[in-house]
């Protein structure tokens, strides 16, 4: 016979299987303290703060989302006689470029104090990447940074015009045809105007010239401004020119595709549509003092010397930014 003292005993230490299950539990001390729990420990309060932060945002993006798509559907927004919509530009279009703009490229810029409040202003740059990616930046930068949260209003070629689709956005967005008439309408308007008179020279041309402005043509943005009374802003870029690094170009393929040159770089076309993801190089954007134009008699808008003059002036400026601001980089990518 066994010890009923015995099994008692063991009843005590070992645990029992259930019949039903044969999940194992233990059996309660006789001073009815839990065994085999353990008290998991409060998260930190910084935890439970990010996740509220996350939630609240999340319930503000889905808001935000649903009044824009019932505000779009309805037709209520503006369009302006060039066909910019506020409405996209500031829910839609802005917010897909910031990150981008901030984590990808980590602009900084510098100068911003040149760019009036209000009034029309004509911001010349340089232009360069092979996607003209940095008239986008520009953009965002100047409205998101500016305490008057402008609009650049980018004078676009017309190969930018010529595909529906891409033609849309660009107006959507508030850029127009690169025209002296609708600069002049714009900068009259008091709207601040965006300009790159390197135009497709300087933003296909080979990574070995880097930095090195191209030819400005005529000097029809100097017209513009002198005109129109309106300062010219020299703005200088750094870092569009190592985002596709142009090692050559496929010269029959851009004829068949209509476009003005077919870029070979170091990823593209080899690794096909992972090739177009821009490399993340560090941008510098400055903006230096205005030259005013509305000293100059009427006469000089006509004026071709008076034009490559001022014309020639502004570049030199552009590019003597150019040279101390990659100075200041060291580093193409921090």
């Amino acid at each position: 016979m066994t010890d009923g003292r015995a099994v008692s005993t063991v009843a005590k230490v070992l645990p029992l299987r259930s019949v039903a299950g044969g999940a194992s539990t233990r059996m309660p001390p006789s001073d009815g303290s839990a065994v085999g729990t353990r008290t998991l420990p409060a998260p930190p309060a910084e935890a439970v703060e990010l996740l509220e932060q996350i939630r609240r945002r999340l319930i503000d993006d889905v808001g935000s989302a649903a009044h824009l798509l019932r505000r779009r559907l309805a037709g209520d927004y503006e369009i302006d006689e060039f066909g910019y919509d506020e409405d996209f530009t500031q829910n839609v279009w802005y917010p897909l470029l910031r990150p981008l703009y901030r984590k990808w490229f980590r602009v900084e810029i510098r100068g911003m104090e040149h760019i009036p409040a209000t009034g029309g202003a004509l911001v010349v740059s340089n232009h360069a990447g092979v996607i003209p990616i940095d008239g986008t930046m520009l953009a965002v930068g100047v409205h998101d940074e500016h305490p008057a949260h402008r609009l650049v209003r980018m004078l676009v070629a017309d190969f930018g015009f010529e595909y529906p689709g891409v033609s849309v956005l660009v107006r959507r967005t508030g850029n127009t045809l690169a025209c002296q008439s609708d600069a002049e309408l714009l900068l009259n308007n008091g709207d601040l105007v965006g300009v790159f008179p390197e135009g497709f020279k300087g933003i296909g041309k080979p990574f070995s010239e880097r930095y090195k402005l191209q030819r400005f043509g005529r000097g029809g943005f100097v017209s513009a401004a002198m005109r129109t009374g309106t300062p010219i802003i020299p703005c200088s870029i750094v870092g569009s020119e190592e985002i596709y690094p142009k090692i050559g170009e496929l010269t029959a393929l851009a004829r068949l595709l209509g476009a003005p040159y077919f870029p070979i770089t170091p990823l593209f076309p080899h690794l096909g549509p992972l090739g177009l993801v821009p490399l993340p190089s560090k941008w510098l954007i400055e903006f230096g003092a205005p030259i005013h134009t509305a000293d100059y008699p009427t006469a000089a808008a006509d004026d071709p010397m008076e034009l490559f003059e001022i014309t020639d002036h502004v570049r030199e400026t552009i590019q003597q930014n150019l040279y101390r601001l990659l100075a200041r980089r060291r580093n193409v990518f921090y």
